[in-house]
């Protein structure tokens, strides 16, 4: 068969059921820019939530009200009353997931910290990152999570800065957000 352009708008078996196989080994399958995928192999769901500027007690570890849904694929965000995202039925996996905020004042990273909750319990053995970057003072958490559908994942924060409250989310500006990662 002569190299060429195979132009069609499915592909299935011939009997409706099986395995398609698209390349060979050691073979390079490209996909292009700009191409929208779906199904299986999209990280799919993620979400993205903001932050609107709330007070955070001093010495007590507190959720976080990320109130602001900016995407979500799945309606699996809550941004009104729990505010957390809840694995969706069949979409258990591994998950990417980050959390920041930022501080209205230039701290170190003993001052403010944020944890990541799965199911009412801390995961600061699996995601863990307490850091402030002084030129945005931010205070930020990134890393992966092994979940299934029903588990539910919460941010909390603490700060040790001032006596007082203190406000988080400076401007409005934090995130909240993850996605399935692909074959994990």
């Amino acid at each position: 068969m002569a190299n060429g352009t195979l132009k069609v708008s499915n592909i299935e078996t011939s009997s409706g059921s099986g395995t398609i196989t698209i390349g060979q080994s050691g073979e390079t399958v490209t996909i292009p820019t700009g191409t929208t995928i779906t199904g299986a192999v999209a990280n799919t769901p993620y979400f993205k939530a903001g932050i609107t500027q709330m007070s955070l007690p001093y010495n007590t570890v507190t959720k976080i009200t990320y109130d602001n849904e900016i995407t979500d694929t799945a309606g699996a965000y809550d941004p009104s009353t729990n505010y957390r995202f809840t694995v969706p039925t069949g979409e258990g996996g591994t998950y990417y997931i980050g959390a920041w905020y930022r501080v209205s004042t230039g701290t170190d990273s003993e001052a403010f910290e944020i944890y990541l909750y799965k199911n009412g319990s801390s995961q600061e053995e699996d995601v863990a990152g307490q850091s402030v970057n002084q030129g945005y003072n931010s205070v930020s958490m990134f890393g992966t999570v092994t979940l299934s559908a029903g588990d539910y994942l919460e941010c909390y924060a603490k700060q040790s800065y001032t006596s007082g409250a203190h406000n988080i989310g400076y401007s409005s500006e934090g995130r909240f957000f993850g996605y399935k990662l692909i074959g994990a």
